[in-house]
């Protein structure tokens, strides 16, 4: 192996990322940057210059499995900012002092960010919820767990009614729980105090990429006057939209929400099935993260701290 060529360690880990073994945002997250700190270790190069090519090197080959997920880039950009010395083992100590510190902080980021979600509900609060999220449970179970008696009504979430997970999980944390069909939100929202939701991903100006249906939701909210919140661990942050990068909306495969002897029934007709939808800042009162709570259109400025200028590529070629 050459000192530019990527470890085992790293290989291994793009191979599970690139074959889903590992998934989740934060498992990614965490794996990727405990690979980029496996390769530090593991290179012995003749100079600084060629300790950067090659941690630079081993991030391209992680950022390469999935390009399009948030969290991989957030924790090679997290780690490869803070690659900084003047000799080979300070930036080794550097890199590997970044990722302990990346890893400890994933670590504590939802049970952090559950207590400052948990501290906007009340005692005797109703919330809804939308799809299955986390780190939106993470805040209703902390309130439960500070004492605070809380229901809640959980939207089934079609086409691939992931409420119903969300609906079992509060049931656990005794919560008692209504479940409702997507379409009877309106009508419910007259009997909740809140809305927590959770986000796919946070654009630079404060507009949440989640479960299609959250930004319908919102919208209905606050012509309700009630409440919504998401919560994200900062992860789940993009800083490619800081430069006029435009989140792209997948659209997934219309058997979730037809099958085939029925769409040959009814005949000619086309069938698209989005899997998200980007609320617009002005509909969320609050972005809930780890590192407190935050005005959506403010969010740009803990983007900025955690993870650079723009759509900074510090793993590229200088």
């Amino acid at each position: 192996m050459t000192a530019h060529e990527p470890t085992a360690s790293v290989r291994d880990t793009a191979e599970a990322i690139a074959t889903m073994e590992i998934r989740g945002a934060a498992t990614i997250a965490g794996a990727a940057a405990e690979a980029l700190a496996a390769q530090a270790r593991g290179i012995d190069p003749d100079s600084p210059e060629a300790f950067c090519a090659s941690l630079r090197a081993a991030a391209r080959t992680l950022h390469e499995t999935r390009p399009t997920a948030v969290s991989l880039p957030n924790a090679l950009r997290y780690v490869l900012q803070r690659m900084d010395g003047r000799d080979v083992e300070t930036l080794r100590r550097n890199v590997v002092d970044a990722v302990e510190e990346f890893v400890d902080q994933l670590d504590r980021a939802q049970t952090d960010l559950g207590r400052v979600g948990a501290n906007r509900l009340a005692d005797g609060d109703t919330v809804m919820t939308h799809c299955h999220s986390t780190d939106a449970l993470a805040c209703i179970e902390a309130a439960v767990e500070q004492g605070k008696s809380i229901s809640a009504v959980v939207k089934e979430t079609r086409p691939r009614n992931q409420g119903h997970i969300t609906a079992e999980q509060l049931r656990d944390a005794g919560v008692p729980v209504t479940l409702i069909v997507d379409s009877a939100a309106r009508r419910y929202l007259d009997t909740v105090d809140h809305v927590v939701v959770g986000a796919d991903s946070i654009a630079a100006d404060g507009g949440v990429i989640n479960k299609v249906g959250t930004s319908g939701l919102a919208v209905n909210a606050r012509e309700r006057g009630v409440p919504i919140m998401t919560a994200a661990q900062t992860i789940k942050l993009h800083p490619e939209t800081l430069t006029g990068h435009t989140v792209e909306i997948e659209m997934r495969s219309e058997s979730e929400v037809i099958d085939e002897d029925a769409r040959e029934a009814i005949g000619d007709i086309s069938v698209e099935n989005p899997a998200f939808d980007v609320t617009p800042p002005r509909y969320m009162d609050a972005i809930v993260t780890e590192h407190g709570q935050f005005p959506p259109e403010s969010i740009v400025t803990l983007m900025r701290e955690l993870f650079g200028e723009g759509a900074a590529e510090p793993w590229a070629e200088p």
